[in-house]
């Protein structure tokens, strides 16, 4: 009975010491975490498009005479000057309808001649009352007659030269044309036979459709003066080739339209792209970014430093007590490969890089500053946006 409780008070004691050594263990040391300050720029906003290029002039060139061809002079896909011989209508018919039509002319002229000879005499006759007032009302009625006769001639005769030329179908416009819809030997009729197609190509549309919140976004910058109306500055527009990774081509705003489409809810527009090598054709792919912003001061940060949850995004950063703090942010395009930061941070603020899922606010962590580097060229291109009409890229100035 002694030796048991003897056994019992050495296990009581052993288990208050190994107690009074829990409570009195050591905490575990900080978390290590990488630290930088943002990186800042004052950036422009880019929104990106999807569209195709239009000729500016796109004309369907169509016979004003009837005929048959007899005559192709032109090689097919090739640049024409405005006035080229193109096509040629058997010219003959309208030759002698010319012909027809001067000697009607000429023979006016003659009556009017022989009109004109027999006022005088009766001018002079009536004077010394050889003829009656009647009778010389009637040769100045016939004077009349004939005179109207030679002009109608005369515009027959000009209308019939002009059907001549017109068997000569010359280019309308400058450009590039396409092939020929008609053989030599076929019948074309006017203003109905498509002869071929002639479309301008230095310089090029640009065309695309936006959507109605990004049309209100521009209305309510323009309102501020953060940034012109397309409608009537030229703002500028780089575009994308489906081959090409940068933008390359340059180009600026020149029409929107006066209506959103309520079945789509977009907006037609286009801008004017130089193309004097003429690369560039219409109905060709393209993506572009239209200017979408004023400058604005903005913070750069790793896309893998912002958590997103279901309401809001957020960043970590290190108080000068060196704890966790969270800083609610809004976030915008990409910018060097690092992601827009428009509200939320300051310059002084130390963001944490690292070690996120472990993290909880108010926690002691242990900083250790690094630097944030550019991890893509200015000009590279950004994700899609994150929330419409959000913008899709910017560049710094």
């Amino acid at each position: 009975m002694r030796e048991s409780r003897l056994f019992l008070a050495m296990l009581i004691a052993l288990s208050t010491a190994a107690c009074g050594a829990k409570k009195h263990a050591p905490p575990p040391p900080p978390q290590t975490v990488a630290a930088a300050l943002p990186l800042q720029r004052d950036v422009i906003d880019w929104d990106d498009y999807v569209g195709r290029f239009e000729a500016i002039q796109d004309t369907q060139v169509r016979p004003r005479v009837s005929g048959q061809i007899t005559r192709i002079a032109f090689r097919e896909g090739v640049e024409v000057k405005s006035g080229q011989f193109l096509f040629e209508i058997d010219p003959r018919p309208y030759r002698a309808a010319l012909a027809q039509a001067q000697a009607q002319a000429a023979r006016a002229a003659a009556t009017l001649a022989n009109a004109r000879t027999e006022l005088a005499r009766a001018k002079d006759l009536l004077q010394v009352k050889a003829v009656s007032q009647e009778e010389y009302e009637q040769k100045l009625a016939a004077e009349r007659s004939a005179n109207a006769d030679l002009e109608a001639a005369r515009a027959a005769a000009r209308s019939s030269a002009l059907d001549l030329e017109f068997t000569t179908v010359r280019s309308p416009i400058s450009g590039r044309v396409s092939d020929k819809r008609v053989s030599i030997g076929d019948y074309v009729t006017a203003g109905q036979t498509l002869l071929t197609r002639v479309v301008t190509v230095d310089p090029i549309w640009f065309s695309f459709d936006g959507a109605e919140s990004f049309y209100l976004k521009y209305i309510r910058q323009a309102a501020s003066g953060e940034r012109p109306s397309s409608r009537y500055a030229p703002n500028p527009v780089e575009i994308q080739l489906a081959d090409e990774s940068g933008y390359r081509w340059h180009g600026r705003m020149a029409f929107v339209d006066n209506a959103i489409d309520p079945n789509s809810g977009t907006i037609r527009a286009h801008a004017t792209v130089a193309n004097p090598k003429g690369l560039l054709v219409p109905g060709m792919f393209g993506r572009a970014r239209l200017l979408g912003s004023g400058s604005y001061r903005a913070m750069l940060v790793p896309d893998e430093a912002i958590v997103t949850d279901q309401t809001r995004r957020f960043v970590y950063v290190v108080t000068p007590e060196s704890k966790v703090a969270v800083r609610n942010v809004e976030t915008g395009p990409l910018v060097e490969g690092l992601r827009v930061i428009k509200t939320g941070l300051t310059p002084q603020d130390r963001v944490v890089l690292d070690g996120l899922a472990r993290l909880q606010a108010g926690a002691a962590v242990r900083a250790r500053l690094v630097q944030i580097e550019p991890r893509a060229a200015d000009d590279s291109p950004g994700s899609a946006p994150l929330t419409a009409p959000q913008a899709f890229e910017a560049t710094a100035r």
